[in-house]
């Protein structure tokens, strides 16, 4: 079957399916591209009001499976049944699962629907950080997950060498996109330093009583240990006494789970040089415009979305030397890696850039004609429809379907 007026396009059946319904923006524009190309996409993820809206914003059917995000025998039975149901009732040609728990159950699920394509996307390694019975619960998780997919993809080289190294997927099976990451980065659209004056710059800095003339260094992402946000604050302690009218801009909401402690929270709340702007709805471009520099201080990552965002926003980012950050930056060229969980070493490398515009400039010029180069959303959307069909053509010719 093939849709008029798209030559060789074969149409087929998609269904993404993510934990979280949040998770399903790092597919925006991703799904429309493949709609227009008569791919008939839809997603399953847990029950909450983000995922109806999300269907309504892409046009596409969505269907509420309750997934832990946690391991729970019990309940994770339930929702496998479930989703084996779901898929047994859309006959996808090609089920696309995210995120450990949704790759575990995902690919089960369709493997016991008799799904001949099952892809399992590994956004990041929580293992990796992880201790104890934790961690040898994620291990498992991740194992299945991809023994149980036809194909295993990686957000990025380093996360896939990580896989391959902590022996959860055999080399040949995995594989990472064009230079990586979910989806690229608008850098010619929206995230496009040209789009956005001094007018849009000094309006946030007005927003949150921050002089038009101070370096700001921005966080963005959950606000949690996880992130670095411990060492985050005693790293600020520090610039804030080298370069006192610094501010901090922290764009992200806290979090319960794995929060940075009752003294780092009151530590931020107490600080007059720290801005705390919460979640932000309305897009993130003007915050980057407001912005010199931005802080990635976080213990693990599976490719950085925010590092792709500053980037092609024309600014460096000071990142921790970890798996994901490593292909996010380039040291010493769009950027600075620093050890992780060391906080004086991310205290030296922020001031640095606060005190030498000239740096600032450089790296930053060079992130954005890299992000531009390598992650543009269009290349990576053909690259995945690309790979897509190839997929089909291999089921349809007897390749290789089962676990591997």
């Amino acid at each position: 079957m093939r849709y008029p007026g798209v030559a060789n396009r074969r149409a087929f059946r998609l269904v993404h399916v993510m934990t979280v319904a949040k998770s399903l923006g790092f597919l925006r524009g991703q799904i429309g591209f493949m709609k227009e190309r008569g791919v008939e996409v839809s997603a399953i993820a847990s029950p909450d009001d983000g995922l109806e809206a999300f269907g309504r914003l892409e046009g596409i059917r969505t269907y509420a499976v309750e997934m832990p995000r946690r391991i729970t025998p019990v309940r994770d039975v339930v929702a496998l049944a479930r989703l084996w149901r779901r898929l047994r009732r859309l006959r996808p040609d090609i089920v696309h699962a995210h995120t450990p728990k949704g790759g575990l159950l995902g690919t089960v699920a369709a493997a016991l629907a008799g799904v001949r394509i099952r892809i399992y996307h590994i956004h990041g390694l929580p293992l990796l950080t992880a201790k104890g019975y934790r961690k040898s619960l994620l291990r498992w998780s991740e194992a299945a997950a991809c023994r149980f997919a036809t194909e295993v993809w990686c957000v990025s080289f380093s996360v896939r060498d990580e896989a391959v190294r902590e022996g959860l997927c055999p080399s040949a099976k995995i594989r990472v996109l064009r230079s990586g990451s979910i989806n690229g980065v608008d850098s010619r659209g929206y995230f496009n330093p040209g789009r956005f004056g001094e007018t849009d710059r000094l309006e946030v800095r007005r927003r949150f009583g921050i002089d038009p003339g101070a370096p700001v260094v921005g966080f963005v992402g959950r606000v949690v240990r996880d992130k670095g946000v411990r060492e985050l604050v005693k790293a600020w302690k520090m610039v804030r006494s080298a370069i006192p009218n610094a501010r901090l801009l922290v764009i992200g909401e806290f979090e319960e789970q794995d929060s940075p402690g009752r003294d780092t929270i009151e530590a931020m709340e107490s600080d007059r040089s720290l801005c705390l702007v919460g979640k932000v709805t309305s897009g993130m471009a003007p915050f980057y415009a407001a912005m010199d520099l931005l802080a990635l201080p976080t213990y693990r990552e599976g490719f950085p979305v925010t590092a792709m965002e500053a980037g092609s926003m024309g600014l460096p980012v000071v990142a921790t030397r970890v798996p994901g950050c490593v292909d996010g930056v380039e040291d010493g060229v769009t950027g600075t890696l620093v050890p992780v969980r060391d906080a004086e070493a991310l205290a030296g490398a922020l001031e640095r850039y606060l005190l030498d515009e000239e740096l600032r400039r450089e790296h930053g010029a060079a992130g954005r004609a890299r992000m531009t180069r390598d992650f543009g959303q269009a290349e990576m959307w053909n690259e995945v429809h690309a790979q897509y069909e190839r997929l089909l053509q291999r089921s349809d010719s007897g390749g290789t379907t089962v676990c591997e």
